[in-house]
């Protein structure tokens, strides 16, 4: 488990102490820190350190930095073809009321890790939002594991001035080191018995890219006798039926170069941002159903200021089952190496109401699409 967390004093050690039992932290990991500049915005110091290796399914207390609160997380389950595990999925997030509803009715689900589809904090070069998102966050972030990628949102060019997600860069370090990436943008990662690929939207991504060479090594060492789940996630959506965001290059081109390879090595799930509004898709593969093809669902509507994209194309296409224009997150309860239950969480006032559901049957499973595997 990685821990990161940002403080104003330069001079605190990036150490973290922990154990299995509250008040004895009787290990202790030392990481890295660093610091960035955005024109007259100086960042505080932040910290990434790397503890372990832990025991599965394990609660464990830890403190940053030698001094402050006590926290606790619990480790995911072990790694195993049938080990269940659950997944929280959310996107666009931003920092409204909508956005504290979402986190509210998240919080409430027993999730093992949080699967987000980018837009983060919606700082949009105002620097200052990334520390009240942080902020925002940290009660929900502090307990459980949060594995992110990146969106529009996150990028903050200024050509000669300050290079493309600096911020994001250096404040959501994700494992794509472990994972034999070269970019923070895209990287993978394996818990129970599902294989996650975090794609990059906003990088590089044509069959020439370091992204796509990435991607084909990565998809060629899955062991899905192991992790039969294969799922992935990035933030400009393939399918889309809403009006808003069509024919951007981060969607049509980023389909052209990678969704042959996804469909050659049954991909099951694909999560999409961007869209701000609920969607979910049958399997479909180069815009037609095929019982082979992946399953593509859009959570763009985690709550940011920009509020619902609201309207629909006025021909539902027949790859479209569910689409509605509501803030909500998403359930994936992966129950075995086979089956897995997947439901969409519409925010009506103080609960959380149940609006899509439907259970999902593994393509290696399916002795149609073993052609593939």
């Amino acid at each position: 488990m990685k821990v990161s967390w940002m403080t104003a004093d330069k001079n605190v050690p990036s150490t973290v102490q922990y154990g299995i039992q509250s008040g004895k932290l009787l290990q202790t990991a030392s990481g890295v820190s660093t610091s960035y500049r955005f024109i007259t915005y100086q960042s505080g110091q932040m910290h990434h350190v790397k503890i372990g290796p832990l025991q599965d399914s394990t609660t464990y207390f830890y403190r940053c930095g030698g001094y402050g609160p006590e926290y606790n997380f619990t480790t995911p389950p072990p790694s195993g073809p049938s080990e269940p595990v659950k997944f929280a999925v959310v996107g666009d997030l931003g920092q409204t009321d909508w956005t504290m509803s979402t986190l509210g009715h998240v919080a409430a689900y027993d999730y093992d890790v949080l699967l987000f589809a980018g837009d983060l904090s919606y700082a949009d070069y105002i620097q200052s939002r990334w520390d009240t998102f942080g902020q925002m966050m940290s009660p929900y972030a502090n307990y459980k594991p949060w594995m992110v990628t990146e969106g529009n949102h996150e990028k903050e060019s200024l050509p000669l001035l300050v290079e493309s997600f600096l911020a994001y860069n250096t404040r959501w370090e994700m494992p794509y080191k472990e994972s034999g990436s070269n970019s923070n943008l895209y990287y993978s990662f394996e818990v129970a018995g599902v294989h996650v690929l975090m794609l990059g939207s906003y990088t590089d991504f044509d069959t020439e890219s370091e992204q796509y060479k990435w991607l084909q090594v990565d998809l060629a060492k899955v062991n899905r006798a192991k992790t039969p789940w294969l799922i992935a996630m990035l933030h400009a959506p393939w399918y889309n039926s809403n009006t808003a965001h069509q024919g951007e290059d981060e969607s049509e081109d980023m389909m052209a170069a990678m969704e042959t390879l996804l469909y050659q090595n049954n991909v099951d799930l694909l999560f999409a941002g961007h869209v701000h509004a609920y969607e979910r898709n049958l399997r479909v593969y180069k815009k037609k159903l095929d019982e082979c093809g992946i399953v593509h669902i859009t959570i763009g509507d985690g709550g940011n200021r920009e509020g619902l994209a609201t309207d629909w194309k006025s021909t539902q296409p027949a790859w479209s089952a569910k689409r509605e224009s509501s803030f909500g997150f998403g359930q994936l309860n992966v129950v075995n190496g086979t089956h897995a239950l997947w439901s969409w969480h519409r925010n009506q006032d103080v609960e959380a109401v149940m609006a899509d559901e439907v259970w999902m049957t593994n393509l290696n499973a399916k002795p149609e699409c073993a052609r593939k595997a």
